[in-house]
């Protein structure tokens, strides 16, 4: 079939008023495909249910429209891809009210990727911008793909995270690709273009709304085989995510904080309910299997033994051999090594990542390797 005309049979299914992903997802299940929907007389359409309106719109369609978008289609890098293709993500296409289509930008071949879902609050602390960049790079190195919003905050860090180690991310957006929003994150999303893919079910100037980001939450959790939560308040955004990836049977991890911390509330809220309490990102992948056992059995870094303690920089080495294998704390490692509070924190969790290090209780630390 030509290409053109599948675009347009496509288009014309999936914008026909009254024809919501559900309905038009029950049309496929029933005809097998958009031509022979389209092909169908008005009294097939009526028994199937389709109301006066949405029959109309649906063999008439608003060509203007339709042709607006192929022309956005023929520039390079741009994709429409459908639940029927092949590359089109099987976790995703399980999902309750699956997107009959998404448009994309960047590197196709991230679509068959293995994904997982980071994301949080929009006003983190600087510890949480931290944890979700080095928790996306450690799970990009292991061969996990970061899947995310490009919202402020978590997003933003989680996407950073994967881009920093040269890592493939998938920005799946609340609005059409002819924006980014918000604004500020348009070096970014050239970023991700080039390594990964901007995703949005949404036609390409569909403006940023606000009942459009609960809804492309489902995308994030459903292509995902996991979602991590880093800092969130009692009523953030994010938990819907949560709560998107619990009904559709994915693994809902999340990071403790301090009591004291409003961004923390989420996520014990969360841990209470159920979600994996996570320290390290070994008990993620640890409970990811059997699809994360792929990805263990082919990632190095997951066995401290295979650790190149040669290969790291030199302030690691000064932190590891100033540790030993006895535990110390962090404000003796200060001492010892002489630098910051702040670099010691952030080089510990690294190292603890790696599995080089192991923490223990009152704050305090030993090498394992």
């Amino acid at each position: 079939m030509d290409v053109i005309q599948n675009y347009k049979d496509w288009l014309s299914l999936t914008f026909a008023k009254g024809i919501g992903s559900s309905i038009c997802n029950r049309l496929l299940i029933e005809f097998n495909n958009p031509q022979t929907i389209l092909a169908c007389d008005s009294s097939k359409l009526v028994r199937f249910g389709l109301n006066e309106v949405s029959i109309k719109s649906l063999l008439n369609p608003d060509e203007e429209k339709i042709n607006k978008i192929l022309d956005w289609l023929n520039k390079p890098n741009r994709h429409l891809i459908t639940i029927l293709d092949s590359d089109y993500p099987e976790l995703l296409k399980s999902i309750h009210s699956a997107p009959p289509i998404l448009f994309a930008i960047g590197q196709r071949e991230a679509l068959g990727y293995i994904h997982f879902a980071i994301v949080g609050s929009r006003n983190p602390t600087t510890g949480g911008k931290r944890l979700a960049e080095e928790f996306a790079a450690e799970l990009s190195k292991a061969g996990l793909t970061v899947c995310s919003g490009l919202a402020l905050g978590i997003d933003y860090h989680s996407h950073l995270g994967a881009l920093k180690v040269n890592c493939s991310t998938v920005a799946v957006l609340g609005n059409g690709l002819n924006s980014v929003y918000p604004a500020r994150h348009k070096k970014i999303a050239s970023q991700i273009i080039e390594e990964g893919l901007l995703i949005s079910e949404y036609p390409p100037d569909t403006k940023p709304n606000p009942g459009n980001f609960p809804q492309r939450n489902r995308i994030i959790s459903g292509m995902s085989t996991g979602v991590l939560v880093v800092e969130a308040a009692k009523k953030s955004g994010s938990l819907i995510t949560a709560n998107y990836a619990l009904e559709q049977g994915r693994d809902v991890f999340a990071l403790p904080g301090s009591i004291h911390n409003p961004l923390a509330r989420g996520t014990h809220s969360l841990i209470k309910q159920g979600a994996k309490l996570v320290e390290t990102v070994n008990d993620i992948l640890e409970e990811l299997a059997p699809v994360a056992s792929i990805v263990l059995n082919k990632s190095s870094y997951i066995d401290s033994d295979k650790q190149d303690y040669d290969n790291l920089e030199e302030d690691y080495k000064l932190l590891l051999d100033s540790m030993g294998y006895d535990s110390v704390s962090v404000d003796n490692l200060v001492i010892l090594t002489g630098l910051t509070a702040e670099a010691v924190s952030s080089m510990l969790l690294i190292l603890e990542l790696q599995g080089m290090i192991e923490s223990q209780q009152g704050g305090r630390y030993c090498r394992c390797s």
